[in-house]
């Protein structure tokens, strides 16, 4: 079956046609619903990409049998037959298998995909060639260092890669647990391969044959082998290690929609998500219900306007993860036993309405003064610095007698905030940004008394021109966005009570009126005449670039907005346009 949309099926293209034509191969890992497997298997060739199948040693053979009649008349390779297990190097095995039987039957090739029987193809092979025709030497693989970036779900980050894991996880879960445990306590930690260092990301990849090769044909693959036989998952992270060692350049990004629940189980689209799968432009989605006949029906879909269409993911994205959320947290005013309220659950946190401002101060140069005379209020600096306390103008005591002592601060920072509020008069506000002290951030979120007001994103304007090597850039801005995240799962927790405003960069620059203006609304700004001009803007000009940067060196920078726009608003000719500090904010 190749699709059955509005633009008809793609049309054949030979394996391998033109001298500079991308040559795409296609790894399959199958291991049930073979039937399925043989419909995009059949995709994948009539599309004009060379397909080899590994099947799981455990499928029987009549399925197998049965597959290989479907394919009959198609150039399908199939590989040496493993018997696989999740979480388990047999993965790897059969992927290794496979690429190496497909690059011996191929040898012109030049990338690779992998997927699974059950990934659906939802644009045409023939657009993926193009896309990939203007990336010639690009691997497209999620590659993130673990040391920067805790994001699995779920699971051992670090630690999948420092004990051993001889115990299958999901057929004898206690008795895993309990070696990891007592690993932990003896303070075991293997000894890693010299020069390695662990990369972790999604399974599904597209690279370059050349690196390909490379790969399986390293001199210390038997090395790298025996090491991630003891990895837990190596699947997420063997092909992802070694990219980095022969890879030229990495686009740490995949090809492959996957997306995880907070349980860390793969989210499974339905027929209803077609329109959306149709606009977010990807190549290739995982998991499809194998009752999803309208999906399998429209894709892939060939769309002439869009045939030269980078995939744009993050709109997609965005929705499931707020889908995700809504499951954990469920309606205002619907409870059930395992959402049931318990915690910080007292009547006041704290005297009075205030005002926590995150993230713009990193955006706008002497914002506590700007916004003390635009509202006639008490704004305070960033009153959690880790070695200063910036109360409003920089006074050496601030309201309630309260010295400006980082120590004596540090010794109840939830009193020493709870006392500031109560001696303030009006809404008092102060600044917050992931370079300060964290520790408040619950009592925030958990404060029906508190109005956050977060730009998320705006950590990365002061490292744009920091007179620092690349490396300390890097370092800071994993410090900083693991700080920011944490931040904003707090605020999207259940016991979140506080009322939160939030903007992305992007949308902050584009408009830097929605924001200053409703802080000041929220501040209680009652001025007469004109409204006063905007802050100047710090200067943002080679964002894009040092984000690139950043993303290819392992670390994927979250939180930021739309690529495009920022793209366009911190370009050197048009970076002036978004804020220059000259126009008047609008508060009504």
């Amino acid at each position: 079956m190749t699709g059955e949309g509005a633009s008809g099926p793609p049309p054949a293209v030979p394996c391998g046609d033109g001298a500079d034509a991308v040559r795409l191969g296609v790894v399959m890992l199958c291991h049930d619903n073979l039937p399925l497997a043989a419909r995009m298997a059949r995709i994948w060739a009539e599309g004009g990409a060379c397909v080899a199948m590994h099947i799981d040693a455990k499928t029987p053979a009549d399925d197998v049998a049965r597959l290989r009649a479907a394919l009959s008349g198609l150039d399908v390779t199939h590989a040496p037959r493993r018997s696989c297990a999740w979480g388990t190097f047999s993965l790897v095995a059969a992927t290794q298998d496979a690429a190496a039987a497909l690059l011996r039957a191929h040898p012109g090739l030049t990338h690779v995909l992998l997927v699974s029987g059950a990934c659906l193809p939802l644009r045409p092979p023939a657009e993926l060639r193009m896309f990939l025709a203007r990336h010639p030497q690009a691997d497209f693989i999620e590659s993130v260092n673990v040391h920067d970036v805790g994001w699995t779900i779920g699971g051992l980050n670090e630690e999948r890669f420092t004990l051993h894991f001889p115990i299958s996880f999901r057929r004898n879960r206690k008795l895993f647990d309990r070696l990891v445990r007592v690993q932990r306590r003896l303070g075991v930690r293997r000894r890693l391969p010299a020069d390695l260092a662990p990369h972790i990301g999604s399974q599904w990849w597209c690279l370059t044959a050349a690196t390909l090769r490379a790969i399986l044909d390293d001199p210390r693959r038997p090395e790298m082998e025996r090491y991630f036989r003891r990895v837990w998952i190596p699947d997420e992270s063997y092909f992802q290690t070694l990219a980095r060692r022969h890879s030229s350049r990495i686009e740490s990004r995949s090809l492959t929609l996957a997306k995880f629940d907070s349980q860390g189980k793969p989210h499974v689209f339905y027929d209803d998500h077609l329109a959306m799968l149709a606009g977010s432009r990807i190549f290739v989605a995982r998991k499809i219900w194998p009752g999803a006949r309208a999906l399998y029906a429209a894709f892939p879909r060939a769309s002439r306007a869009d045939a030269m269409a980078d995939p744009d993911p993050e709109p997609l994205g965005k929705l499931l993860d707020a889908a995700a959320r809504r499951r954990q947290s469920g309606r205002p005013g619907l409870y059930m036993q395992s959402r049931f309220p318990r915690k910080d659950a007292e009547n006041g946190k704290t005297a009075r309405p205030y005002a926590v401002i995150h993230g713009l101060s990193d955006l706008f140069m002497d914002l506590p003064a700007w916004l003390s005379g635009a509202t006639g209020q008490e704004v305070h600096g960033h009153l959690l610095a880790p070695d200063e306390v910036q109360f409003a103008g920089g006074a050496p005591v601030g309201p309630g007698a309260l010295p400006a002592s980082p120590g004596l601060r540090d010794l109840d920072p939830q009193t020493f905030i709870a006392s500031l509020i109560r001696s303030s008069s009006g809404v008092p506000g102060f600044m917050l940004s992931p370079r300060d002290g964290q520790q408040l951030n619950w009592f925030f979120a958990t404060d029906p008394n508190a109005a956050l007001f977060v730009v998320t994103g705006a950590w990365i304007v002061p490292l744009l021109h920091a007179d620092m090597p690349f490396d300390d850039v890097r370092r800071i801005a994993a410090r900083m966005q693991r700080a920011e995240i944490a931040f904003m799962d707090i605020l999207d927790s259940v016991w979140a009570k506080a009322q939160v405003r939030r903007w992305t960069l992007a949308q902050a620059l584009a408009a830097p009126e929605q924001p200053l203006g409703a802080l000041c609304q929220a501040l209680g700004a009652a001025r007469n005449g004109p409204p006063p001009a905007l802050p100047a803007l710090r200067d943002v000009q080679g964002m894009t670039d040092l984000l690139a940067r950043l993303r290819n060196a392992g670390l994927q920078p979250r939180g930021m907005g739309d690529s495009r726009r920022l793209h366009r608003l911190t370009a050197p000719a048009g970076g002036a346009g978004a804020a220059s500090g000259t126009g008047r904010a609008s508060f009504g």
